[in-house]
């Protein structure tokens, strides 16, 4: 393996990783010899990644936790200390998306669950792991977001609103750890082909309009963002921090055609 993208001994917390983007990061950092703990919220999903990684030679284990509870997030990162010491590399993935329409029709129990699960459950868990990192003089965090952080939707404003803040919650990290060597990165991804996104993808129209405006002319992989991701957590990303890495086959910077 190239030095440059060797994980082996990382221990890497992954949240959301029982499917789409989540898993395909925890697959990509295990094959770059990570130990990874797999996480959502339904063990039994959790626990078929983990030995699905087991099955292929890596290393990991099965932790559920739900983003919206701090004390599932906590027994979370001990899982992580008690079966491996520490942690060195933080992805949060997992996010809530329970609304789809204009803003004015937006109702505060859902802004704030949305802002809650997306936002401040991420903050927790940088918190939880950043102080043991700053004693090591080494770490990194990875928060995807999406292109939605960057661009105005018609329906889904709320959900890019709650992605524009974790690109702000990024760069101030950045800032503020970045002095003890640890790196803060983010990955907005376009459209990826996850179940997460099924209802934009198996649309047609909007599939075919997609394809359009979309420099690549396809969607993206699962596996493309879990690569993008593991090379932010090693050697070959020692230098980024504080950015927001855009993955979405060029449409944020096409007019289409």
């Amino acid at each position: 393996m190239n030095p440059l993208f060797d994980l082996t001994g990382k221990v890497a917390i992954i949240t959301g990783s029982s499917r789409g983007i989540g898993r395909a990061i925890a697959e990509n950092m295990a094959r770059c010899g990570a130990r990874v703990v797999i996480s959502s919220r339904k063990h039994d999903a959790c626990e078929e990644v983990a030995a699905a990684i087991r099955a292929e030679g890596g290393q990991a284990i099965a932790q559920a936790a739900s983003i919206a509870s701090r004390e599932e997030l906590e027994a979370l990162v001990a899982r992580a200390r008690e079966e491996w010491g520490q942690v060195d590399i933080l992805v949060c993935n997992a996010a809530t998306n329970p609304y789809y329409g204009p803003l004015h029709g937006l109702s505060d129990e859902l802004f704030d669950k949305m802002m809650h699960n997306n936002v401040r459950s991420n903050l927790w868990l940088c918190n939880m792991v950043l102080p043991e990192m700053a004693e090591r003089r080494d770490g990194a965090i990875i928060v995807i977001s999406s292109i939605g952080g960057v661009r105005g939707n018609s329906t889904l404003g709320a959900y890019g609103i709650t992605k524009a803040a974790d690109m702000a919650l990024v760069r101030n990290l950045a800032v503020e750890w970045g002095p003890k060597n640890i790196r803060v990165t983010c990955i907005a991804p376009g459209l990826i082909k996850t179940d997460f996104a099924r209802a934009l993808w198996e649309d047609p129209e909007l599939l075919a309009h997609t394809e359009k405006m979309t420099p690549l002319s396809r969607l993206g992989t699962p596996d493309e963002i879990g690569g993008l991701a593991a090379c932010l957590a090693s050697k070959a990303g020692a230098f980024i921090s504080g950015e927001v890495i855009v993955a979405d086959g060029g449409m944020s910077i096409s007019q289409g055609t």
